[in-house]
């Protein structure tokens, strides 16, 4: 996880967040446009997430869930202002999958997310607090779809899909065989998977959420392996260290087609 010293911690943060940075250098630990995330370099180390008003909510309430099951950090605030959302967590020990070691060790690193995630897919989500995930995503999909979002930019071939109408078409006949019920972590992508030497610390980024079908993170599983290490050659590894029993790959077809917009 990149880290860049900053001079202080903002003082637009409300107090409730201010305090945890009372005492710590500051350093910029963000990796998407959509927030901002601060890592506090004090005791054992804490982070904050800042983002608009309302964005951070479910991930609040899916971290602290994780956290209940030793699966993610420990949430210790969450505030929401006049415009923002701030979420403050513990850190966790270990470095996130895009480390130099992990990605060192491809073929390690590819059993190693494929048998966590199986893992996490059998994984009781008695209470979970997102308990219908597969229809909020394709709800989000048929919206961005009508409201003219075809955002190809992480995919650049489309998966095949000559036109927003077309993938579409495959989803709309397709999107009623998504129906396993499993925890989802819902982005799982190697920055968002912690190993403490190679053995599982949790997941973080855990907003996309909660119980829905293992297909949505078994095509993030493949495309990050495609995305980080710059080739496809682990994918078929990725599906049989999983479980070709619960892995179809002609449904990572159909989540495609509901991914590409977005």
């Amino acid at each position: 996880m990149k880290k860049t010293l900053l001079p202080q911690f903002p003082d637009t943060a409300p107090p409730e967040v201010r305090r945890y940075a009372a005492g710590a250098a500051v350093y910029d630990s963000s990796c998407s446009p959509e927030a901002r995330v601060y890592y506090l370099k004090k005791e054992n180390g804490r982070y904050v997430k800042c983002a608009d008003r309302g964005t951070l909510e479910k991930e609040a309430a899916m971290t602290a869930y994780f956290h209940g099951k030793g699966l993610g950090p420990e949430v210790l605030a969450y505030v929401s202002d006049d415009d923002r959302d701030w979420l403050v967590t513990a850190a966790m020990a270990g470095e996130d999958c895009v480390s130099e070691a992990y990605l060192a060790e491809p073929k390690r690193l590819c059993d190693t997310i494929a048998h966590e995630l199986r893992r996490l897919h059998e994984t009781d989500f008695t209470g979970c607090p997102a308990p219908e995930r597969t229809a909020e995503y394709l709800e989000t999909a048929e919206t961005h779809y009508r409201t003219g979002c075809y955002d190809t930019s992480a995919f650049p071939d489309s998966f095949g899909y000559r036109s927003a109408q077309e993938a579409h078409a495959v989803l709309a006949e397709g999107k009623g065989a998504l129906q396993s019920r499993v925890l989802l972590h819902g982005d799982y992508c190697l920055p968002n998977i912690l190993l403490d030497n190679w053995r599982l610390s949790g997941f973080i980024d855990l907003g996309g959420g909660g119980v829905g079908d293992r297909h949505i993170d078994l095509f993030w599983g493949a495309w990050t392996l495609w995305f980080n290490l710059k080739t496809d050659r682990y994918r078929d590894r990725f599906l049989d260290a999983y479980g070709r029993d619960r892995a179809d790959a002609g449904m990572l077809k159909i989540v495609a087609a509901a991914e590409v917009f977005g």
